[in-house]
């Protein structure tokens, strides 16, 4: 059973006032709406409103729709919204199995990135281009500071690395104020390399995007650090050593 599933059979009963949903548009709006209110009972209101639909959409498979959470996790309902069930949904054929939510996740990924203006990163650009990654960090992260101790290796291969900030455990991470110093400090890309090389730098403190980071992180289903966002909507969790990493990136 999925943590998402243990959550929302855990609590149960709140009432509470339902938010709108993004629902596509259906065969039968009567039919749709009726969907949507069972589910916001079910999901929504059980959890003491923790877990939230964000997204409800129809899929390839007839009278079987895909509910988005605030989490970033998937489930799919019938029609009835009688069951919902967790997963992914693989369309077959004749060169093999397509894994259709992993589409649907990587093309979310995409966008919600893209919607981070990026002066709220820390960019690290190299003369020419090739494939650019976006990578949520800690700077107190053991592997992210072996993946940021090759940056100029990765720059020479010409991936440009775009920062964005991860404390693991948010506001209570040992390492927040730190990463705030960083994004208030006048030379970020020098902070950043100091503080993920163990060296203390002056503290300051301004307005910042590292909570909204954070959160979509989150929202992405990101738990760790580094976690490596592709030019194609994947996560790659981890450290990836730079040559391999041009592997994955298809950079000769």
């Amino acid at each position: 059973m999925t943590s998402l599933l243990k959550r929302i059979i855990a609590v149960t009963g709140l009432a509470l006032l339902l938010p709108a949903v993004a629902l596509s548009q259906a065969q039968n709006p009567n039919i749709a709406q009726s969907l949507h209110e069972k589910l916001t009972l079910a999901i929504e209101v059980s959890s003491g409103n923790q877990l939230q639909i964000v997204g409800i959409t129809e899929t390839p498979l007839p009278n079987i729709y895909e509910v988005e959470l605030n989490t970033g996790e998937i489930l799919y309902s019938d029609i009835s919204g009688d069951y919902l069930f967790a997963g992914d949904m693989y369309q077959t054929s004749d060169k093999g199995l397509l894994n259709l939510s992993s589409q649907k996740r990587q093309l979310r990924t995409l966008d919600k990135i893209a919607a981070i203006p990026e002066e709220e990163m820390i960019i690290f650009t190299p003369d020419v281009i090739k494939a650019s990654i976006t990578v949520f960090t800690d700077v107190d992260c053991t592997y992210c500071r072996a993946l940021h101790s090759e940056i100029e290796d990765i720059l020479a291969l010409g991936i440009q690395v775009r920062y964005m900030a991860y404390p693991r455990g948010g506001e209570q991470a040992d390492s927040y104020s730190k990463m705030i110093s960083v994004w208030c400090s006048e030379d970020r890309h020098k902070s950043l390399t100091q503080a993920k090389h163990g060296q203390n730098i002056p503290a300051r403190d301004c307005q910042t995007p590292i909570l909204a980071h954070y959160e979509l992180g989150n929202e992405l289903g990101i738990s760790g650090t580094p976690a490596l966002v592709f030019p194609d909507g994947r996560v790659i969790p981890g450290y990836v050593e730079f040559s391999r990493l041009a592997e994955l990136l298809n950079i000769n």
